[in-house]
């Protein structure tokens, strides 16, 4: 692993942090890299950040019982953490599909956007209420009605209110011959393949990252 020194730290929603230092590999959007700090074991998140970008980003949520990201969250410009990668075969492409994501699943997607990987794509996007969709201030404008927010636990304009599964399950006319890019927690992603399988769309078309 290599030690590189944090840039920035900040919080973009309750609860959930963007963690950034100086890009020191090459990456394509949706891969991985691993963090470590003060000896912990290390752990896998998805960069968050263009492919042709100059720093390297990290969407995180803070875990009250986990060993790293109380951690993360208490790092300062200067402080430094030891990072590898990048690993990885969740990778998008530029042929028209769907993105589908929950929590900090989210992460991958964002990567793939601000590497110009979203034309022909629709982002269906599952949260507990509005403030759980990371990155809508720059989705929204650009996926217009292609940008789906299903909240669990709200509801009001532009808002599906429900769970993603919900709004996927209620779907009856989803293209077979696109794919299907799924990330988020075990429990979605299983889901919604299985509600996509029972539509008919083919296994092979749907490619999953599951977050733990």
């Amino acid at each position: 692993m290599e030690i590189v020194e944090i840039t920035g730290n900040s919080e973009i929603a309750p609860n959930a942090y963007v963690i950034e230092f100086k890009r020191i590999f090459n990456f394509q959007a949706g891969q991985v890299a691993s963090l470590s700090i003060n000896g912990h074991e290390p752990r896998m998140y998805s960069i968050a950040s263009g492919n042709n970008e100059e720093t390297i980003k990290i969407l995180y949520d803070i875990k009250p019982e986990g060993e790293l990201t109380p951690l993360l969250k208490n790092l300062k410009n200067g402080d430094s953490i030891k990072v590898s990668g990048p690993i990885g075969k969740f990778l998008g492409d530029d042929n028209p599909g769907f993105w589908i994501a929950n929590g900090t699943g989210i992460a991958p997607f964002y990567s793939m956007f601000r590497s110009g990987l979203a034309d022909g794509k629709t982002l269906i996007h599952g949260g507990r209420n509005r403030n759980s969709f990371y990155f809508q201030d720059e989705f929204a404008p650009y996926f217009k009605d292609r940008y789906i927010r299903c909240a669990s636990q709200d509801k009001g304009p532009g808002l599906f209110s429900g769970r993603l599964t919900n709004y996927i399950r209620e779907q009856n006319n989803l293209p077979t011959n696109q794919k299907y890019y799924l990330c988020g927690s075990p429990e979605m992603v299983v889901e919604v393949r299985d509600i996509l399988i029972s539509k008919h769309i083919p296994f092979g078309n749907i490619i999953a990252e599951i977050y733990f």
